[in-house]
């Protein structure tokens, strides 16, 4: 009898030990790995100052930028004077040829079997709470790659969504993932 008392007492000290460790730490983290003690942030518009870009791509990103802070960490988007800001400008927006490949013909030019869609933009961004996380004008950028078979214009919209997904993970791994 008394062994029993011992293996559950035994449980109970491992369980008590693990959610002790597992509530201590240097932040608050959450299971997308933010890690803040902020409680807002204040997503500023981002401003398009390329030639190339669509007119609503600035919009487009900050609206994305503010709906990822609120989908994956706890903090809320406030339109003023946030524990956290960020702000920035797409100074980026260019197709490049890509992987060329030759006609094998003397009248024929040689083409590009890909272009490559390119979006860069400068976040500057304010941690009221722990100025050392600040940061001025840090440059993201990425890019995706699509074959010259396609027309552009009926795949940028998905194109523009790719790139700018992996950007958000950037920007959110830079300022309260601490990464």
């Amino acid at each position: 009898m008394k062994k029993i008392n011992l293996s559950i007492s035994f449980s109970s000290c491992l369980a008590t030990l693990f959610l002790l460790f597992s509530c201590t730490g240097c932040g608050v983290y959450s299971f997308s790995g933010a890690s803040t003690l902020a409680k807002n942030i204040n997503v500023l518009q981002f401003y398009n100052n390329t030639d190339l870009a669509p007119a609503n791509l600035a919009q487009t990103f900050t609206n994305r930028l503010k709906d990822y802070y609120q989908r994956n960490s706890s903090l809320t988007v406030v339109e003023e004077q946030g524990e956290l800001q960020i702000e920035g400008t797409i100074i980026e927006y260019k197709l490049t040829p890509m992987a060329p490949t030759a006609s094998g013909s003397t009248t024929t030019n040689d083409a590009a079997a890909l272009t490559r869609l390119t979006i860069g933009l400068k976040a500057t961004y304010t941690d009221n709470l722990n100025p050392l996380n600040n940061f001025k004008d840090k440059t993201f950028s990425f890019y995706a790659d699509f074959p010259n078979t396609e027309n552009f214009t009926t795949i940028q919209e998905d194109l523009e969504k790719k790139v700018m997904d992996q950007i958000l993970i950037d920007i959110f791994n830079a300022t309260i993932a601490n990464w």
